[in-house]
């Protein structure tokens, strides 16, 4: 019996060596700050980094550097990685959770495009099944990748107060998905009342559907009366991008998202 033991044994010790090691590792990265380029870098590509409180920054900076260790980037139809692309896609991801316990524990790779990109999707109507190809500046996979197109990434985040930004949206997404489910409800800070969150998202989202459909605009973007996930997706862009106005015409909103994140940008700056 002892004879078997051993090697169970051995293997446990040598996966709980990894297990402490990689955890060692990111508690390093996480208090490790950016080089005097990275940091130009990401100030230049990210123009809200720049609002940031210096608390804050010096957490953005620990979790980028988590990030790039984790996520591989992939250029697709010929477009080559720079440095500036990794670093202003992991600086925007990481602008949602750099002072919360969340985290992309699942994504390991980012496609890159050049810009918008054709995407195949599937619909299943009973036992009518529909594939239509649609143009796409970004999507989100259950447990990864995400793909980006990166014109469409610079300039969402060049332009830092429109409220229109992908790598937001698409990793709002990934956010949501790890309740097990992208429905618009992600894992609530402990709190946080699900009934309250249920009961402010859902009366802002039929109140943004209702307007969307009498053509009237709202603090929101059209697109997010597509559904519920796509709605709290939206809702994220503007938290980020336009939090005084969020603030002050979805009060509700603004404040569960302040808890889920943790965060006051209609402080910042």
């Amino acid at each position: 019996m002892t004879i078997f033991l051993i090697p169970l044994i051995v293997v446990a010790g040598a996966f709980g060596y990894w297990y402490w090691s990689r955890q060692q590792i990111r508690a390093k990265l996480l208090v490790t700050a950016l080089s005097d380029d990275q940091r130009a870098i990401v100030t230049e590509q990210v123009p809200l980094t720049r609002r940031l409180p210096s608390e804050l920054r010096r957490k953005l900076e620990g979790r980028i550097n988590v990030f790039l260790k984790q996520v591989q980037f992939i250029g697709c139809n010929g477009l080559d990685v720079t440095e500036e692309m990794q670093l202003s896609i992991a600086a925007q991801a990481c602008l949602l959770v750099m002072n919360s316990d969340t985290w992309y524990e699942h994504l390991s790779t980012i496609l890159i495009y050049p810009g918008a990109f054709k995407s195949r999707q599937t619909e299943h109507n009973g036992y009518v099944v529909t594939e239509r190809e649609t143009v796409r500046t970004g999507e989100s996979w259950s447990r990864g990748p995400v793909v980006l197109s990166w014109a469409h990434t610079r300039q969402g985040a060049a332009n830092d107060k429109d409220g229109h930004n992908v790598v937001f949206h698409e990793f709002a997404h990934q956010i949501d998905d790890l309740s097990g489910h992208t429905d618009g409800v992600p894992n609530l800070e402990r709190r946080q009342s699900f009934a309250v969150w249920e009961r402010v998202f859902a009366k802002a989202y039929k109140s943004h559907v209702q307007h969307i459909q009498a053509g009237h605009k709202t603090v929101f973007d059209a697109y997010g009366a597509e559904g519920p996930e796509e709605f709290f997706a939206v809702a994220v862009e503007v938290f980020f991008e336009r939090p005084v106005a969020l603030k002050s015409k979805e009060p509700e909103v603004y404040e569960q998202l302040a808890m889920l994140f943790r965060l006051e940008p209609s402080s910042w700056g």
